[in-house]
């Protein structure tokens, strides 16, 4: 199975010369061609010479380790992945054969290390990958490999370059734990999320779900680490795992969300290509969507949270193993 890698463009300002140019670059070391290196402590001193500002051996660890990660550990048919200006779109491509090369002219981007990508025309919205791949590619590292390869690759629709002893797995794990939450009644999914958005910071201050609809409704403050406050309106719905929720449904959502919020729409199922259109349109208030793998992997991050009559409910253990 190909690798993973992300290489960040300083926070997507220079993404677009990326994609132009046909390439994903780092910025160190300009004044050296690094052509001929074949391992990685060839870089220290190299580096202590370009960069003697930096005098602590954590920091010249963790940099040349991102630039031997880049040189030497990315190979011809791995993934790149770089976040776009707009931090909701992710933009991908494969790694050519031979791709290092420096580069010494002028054309929008200063950095010289660079190695040729072919770039997918279209690229992909970040919530169309499970919860701990888009954890994953938040890291603060400029040049790093990606767990959760599997998603990956699934999200982009190339299911045919994951092993076939990780494909083939006979516990559909997923699918198992969704159909347990769909076995609980509607008022026993609404307590379930309001407990796990409690956990993620939620201070609800009003439910509006109508009994028996299937899904809740809340409206409330998400209280990030006291760093902000986000007004957020929730929908959640609880479908049938085949379903898919139309834009209609998110536009209904949309409708009610003052200019100063945010909304979140919870499902057990998916959403349609438009739907994702609709959350993100420019100059509406954001929705993000949670669909049913989402679902499941938020439930695994705080399952701590949980109370034990839920998780006797849905017969389930840490790491939601049927128990």
């Amino acid at each position: 199975m190909p690798e993973v890698y992300v290489v960040r463009a300083e926070f997507g300002r220079y993404t677009e010369d990326f994609l132009k140019g046909g390439y994903a670059a780092i910025g160190w070391m300009h004044d050296v061609d690094l052509s001929n290196i074949k391992s990685r402590d060839e870089l220290y001193p190299i580096y202590r010479e370009q960069h003697s500002e930096d005098t602590s051996n954590v920091v010249i660890g963790q940099q040349v380790g991102q630039i031997a990660r880049f040189l030497l550990e990315i190979k011809a048919g791995d993934y790149v992945i770089t976040p776009s200006s707009n931090t909701e779109i992710i933009h991908y491509g494969t790694v050519m054969p031979d791709s290092y090369y420096y580069f010494t002219g002028k054309d929008g981007c200063p950095y010289p290390q660079r190695r040729r990508i072919k770039w997918n025309a279209k690229p992909i919205e970040r919530n169309a990958f499970s919860v701990p791949f888009q954890s994953t590619i938040r890291a603060s590292l400029t040049v790093f490999k990606v767990n959760h390869e599997r998603n990956f690759f699934e999200t982009i629709g190339r299911k045919d370059l994951i092993n076939e002893s990780v494909l083939n797995v006979e516990f559909d794990y997923y699918t198992t734990v969704l159909n347990r939450i769909l076995e609980l009644d509607p008022k026993e999914f609404e307590i379930l999320l309001t407990h796990l958005l409690t956990a993620l910071g939620f201070e609800g201050a009003e439910h509006t779900g109508k009994p028996g609809d299937g899904g809740v409704d809340a409206i409330g403050e998400l209280d990030v680490s006291n760093l902000a406050k986000i007004k957020l309106f929730v929908q959640a719905k609880r479908y049938k795992l085949q379903a898919k929720i139309p834009a209609k449904d998110v536009k209904a959502l949309r409708q009610n969300i003052p200019a100063n919020g945010q909304g979140a729409f919870i499902t057990t199922c998916d959403f349609q290509e438009k739907a994702k259109e609709v959350a993100l349109e420019t100059g509406f208030p954001r929705i993000g969507l949670i669909n049913g793998h989402q679902l499941v992997d938020l439930l695994v991050r705080h399952w701590d949270d949980i109370p034990s009559d839920f998780k006797e409910k849905l017969s389930l253990k840490l790491g939601l193993v049927i128990a």
